[in-house]
C-alpha cells in the first residue's frame, strides 16, 4: 500500500510538472475566469446555505462548524475542477487526497474526537452559556461552548478549558435547567426534644423564609435514630437561583430557633454507666 501511494504521489506531481511546463497565457486567462466563477458559487451556496440554517433556528456553533466545513468542500471541488482543466487524472488526485487526509485524521485523533463531542453537544443541548453544571469532573458556571473546548467559570473565580470528548463521553449534571429546585438538610437533635416541639421551630423558620416554596409542600419528618441523637430531614423548595441564600439561611435560623426553643443539637457521645456490686 506506501508503494502504490508513492507511486500516485510522483505520478500526480508528474503531470502537474509537465503542465507547467506547458503552461499558456490562454490557460492562465481560463483558470483564472474559472477560479472567479467558483468564488462567486462558493459565495452564493454558503449564503443559500446560511439562510437555510437560519429559517431552522440552528445553534450558532453548529452554524459556523457547518458553514466552515460547506467551504472547505466546496474549495476541494473546486480545485478538483481547476486541477482537472490542467489535466491532471482525477483518480490519481482523489488516491493523493485520500492519503493525505488519512495522515492528518491520524495526526489529529484527539482534536477530531473533541470536535465530534463539541458536534453532540451543541445539537443535544444539554446546558447553554450561563448554565451551573457538573461536566468532565468539573462544577461551574458555563461560560461558551465551543467546538472542541467548553469554558466554565469555577466558583473561585477560575476558567476551566475542558475538552468537549471528556464532556459527552460521561454525565453532565445540570443544575440550572429547571426552575425550582430542592434544599434537602439533615439536623441531629437530643432524644430529650419532643418531636413535635422540633418539628415546629422548623416549620417556623421554613414558613417565614421570602424565598421558600409553599408548594410542593415542605417535608418535615424524623429520618432515623440514631447512637445519640434523633435526625430529622427537612425539604423544602425555592427557585434555583436562590438556592444556596436558602440553603445557608436555613441551616442558621433552624440553629438559632432550636437555641430559643431550648433544643439541643447533639452530638456522637456514649454514657458509661458504672454499677456498684
Amino acid at each position: 500500500m506506501p508503494n502504490v501511494d508513492t507511486e500516485t504521489a510522483q505520478e500526480t506531481l508528474n503531470i502537474l510538472e509537465e503542465t507547467v511546463k506547458n503552461f499558456s497565457w490562454q490557460t492562465a486567462a481560463i483558470l483564472a475566469c474559472l477560479l472567479v466563477v467558483s468564488v462567486v458559487a462558493i459565495r452564493i451556496l454558503v449564503g443559500l446555505a446560511d439562510r437555510a440554517m437560519g429559517r431552522i433556528k440552528l445553534d450558532h456553533g453548529v452554524r459556523t462548524f457547518l458553514r466552515s466545513g460547506l467551504k472547505v468542500a466546496l474549495w476541494l471541488i473546486a480545485i478538483c475542477i481547476l486541477l482537472g482543466y490542467l489535466g491532471v487524472p482525477m483518480t490519481s488526485l482523489v488516491a493523493l487526497l485520500s492519503v493525505l487526509g488519512l495522515a492528518v485524521s491520524l495526526a489529529m485523533q484527539g482534536t477530531l474526537s473533541n470536535l465530534a463531542g463539541g458536534i453532540m453537544l451543541l445539537t443535544a443541548h444539554p446546558f447553554s452559556a450561563g448554565d451551573f453544571v457538573e461536566a468532565g469532573g468539573v462544577s461551574g458556571t458555563v461560560r461558551e461552548v465551543g467546538l472542541v473546548y467548553t469554558k466554565l467559570d469555577t466558583v473561585d473565580n477560575k476558567v476551566v478549558h475542558i475538552p468537549n470528548g471528556d464532556i459527552s463521553g460521561k454525565t453532565i449534571v445540570n443544575y440550572s435547567a429547571n426552575d425550582k429546585r430542592r434544599v434537602d438538610l439533615k439536623f441531629t437533635v437530643s432524644y430529650d426534644a419532643t418531636p413535635e416541639t422540633v418539628k415546629g421551630c422548623m416549620a417556623k423558620v421554613v414558613g417565614e423564609h421570602p424565598k421558600t416554596f409553599p408548594s410542593p409542600e415542605p417535608v418535615i419528618r424524623v429520618n432515623g435514630y440514631g447512637d445519640s441523637a434523633v435526625e430529622y430531614i427537612l425539604r423544602v423548595w425555592c427557585a434555583t437561583g436562590d438556592y444556596w441564600d436558602v440553603y445557608f439561611d436555613l441551616l442558621e435560623q433552624v440553629k438559632a430557633a432550636f437555641d430559643g426553643a431550648g433544643v439541643e443539637m447533639t452530638y456522637p457521645h456514649m454514657n458509661v454507666h458504672m454499677v456498684k456490686d
